[in-house]
């Protein structure tokens, strides 16, 4: 190993080049979308772990000298001293009875589940917060606070799980186009414009009366359109960088075209890549959103910020369903957009920084 590389600082194991330092002080300085990355990144882990957060069951019971994990496994009644072979409820004041005879439970910090259906509530659903419910319930006597958890859960592991695989065959499909260019190109790109023309919206409708949409439905279909919007960037970029000096130099070399692609091109490519993910993770949420806001997103009852903003529409005399998606999804987007900001002005030769 050269000195030059000896004296580079390490991060994780991997050598921090002058280049890549730059475009970490560069996004530090962006004050706004680096607090934005630890404000999200607070959020996601904590609903990451939604389970043990918001949920019906304990996530830790001591009983009879044994310990016990409710969120994650399946316990008999019986198993607490009862009489039933079911599955214990334990907010069932007797199972909790049986329990604290003999043992406690640490329940979490909000003791209800998506799916959870308050049966004592003081007044007709959809309730206005309170002490237990701390952003009321819907109209179908479910915690929001819980679902607001599940959902915002859902959402961003969907827009994550889109916009990495639509990038990875996005890139690719890019790069080979712009590399060989010539009539693949062109038949290429006569493809991508007929495709774009179909009507997505139209497709998940008849989907929606053919089967039930699920995460895997959606993911699947929305799959086969978003990947085109990484096409144009990664196409451009190859499009300028294959007749360069060390791509030419490369062939002479014998080096093959696959190499050239992946060691060579695509590295200065997956700038302008990385600059857009971002951009297309808050598009890719906002879709899942107006899906489940129309009703053919996520099946019914599933923790959802679209389902929820379709109750505050339906349900006007309780605006808190309303105002609580509205300024949730607001804050998620808001966030994603000043990151996405922060990661474009890093890697933007042309900044400098003050």
């Amino acid at each position: 190993m050269s000195d030059a590389t000896a004296q580079q600082p390490v991060f994780l194991g991997i050598a921090v080049t002058p280049l890549t330092r730059r475009r970490l002080d560069s996004f530090k300085s962006n004050r706004r979308g680096y607090w934005s990355l630890w404000l999200f990144l607070v959020l996601f882990l904590v609903t990451l772990f939604a389970e043990f957060v918001a949920n019906d069951k304990p996530f830790l019971v001591y009983y009879s000298g044994d310990f016990y994990s409710p969120v994650l496994n399946a316990y008999p009644e019986t198993a607490f001293g009862g009489e039933f072979e079911t599955e214990a409820d334990y907010r069932d004041p007797f199972v909790a009875e049986l329990i604290d005879r003999d043992g406690w439970m640490l329940w979490p910090l909000i003791r209800f589940d998506h799916r959870t259906v308050s049966w004592d509530l003081p007044v007709p659903a959809p309730s206005p917060p309170d002490a237990v419910h701390w952003l009321g319930t819907d109209d179908q006597a479910r915690d929001v606070t819980a679902r607001l958890i599940y959902g915002f859960r859902i959402s961003v592991l969907f827009g994550f799980t889109l916009t990495v695989i639509s990038a990875a065959i996005g890139v690719t499909a890019g790069a080979v186009q712009g590399f060989f260019g010539g009539w693949l190109d062109l038949l290429f790109q006569r493809f991508i414009e007929v495709w774009s023309g179909l009507p997505t919206l139209y497709l998940l409708i008849i989907l929606a009366s053919i089967v039930e949409p699920n995460f895997w439905w959606l993911l699947g279909l929305l799959l086969l359109f978003s990947w085109m919007g990484f096409v144009g960037v990664v196409r451009a970029e190859f499009l300028r960088a294959r007749n360069f000096d060390y791509v030419r130099a490369a062939r002479a070399l014998g080096v093959g075209n696959l190499v050239i692609i992946f060691r060579h091109v695509l590295p200065n490519a997956m700038v302008a890549t990385l600059t857009f993910m971002p951009f297309t993770l808050a598009g890719s949420v906002t879709v899942l959103t107006s899906l489940d806001f129309l009703g053919i997103g996520l099946p019914p009852g599933s923790a959802s910020l679209g389902e929820l903003l379709a109750q505050g529409k339906a349900n006007l005399q309780a605006p808190w369903l309303g105002l609580t998606g509205f300024f949730v999804i607001a804050l998620m987007l808001s966030l994603m957009i000043f990151i996405g900001e922060a990661v474009r002005d890093a890697f933007d030769p042309r900044k400098t920084l003050g």
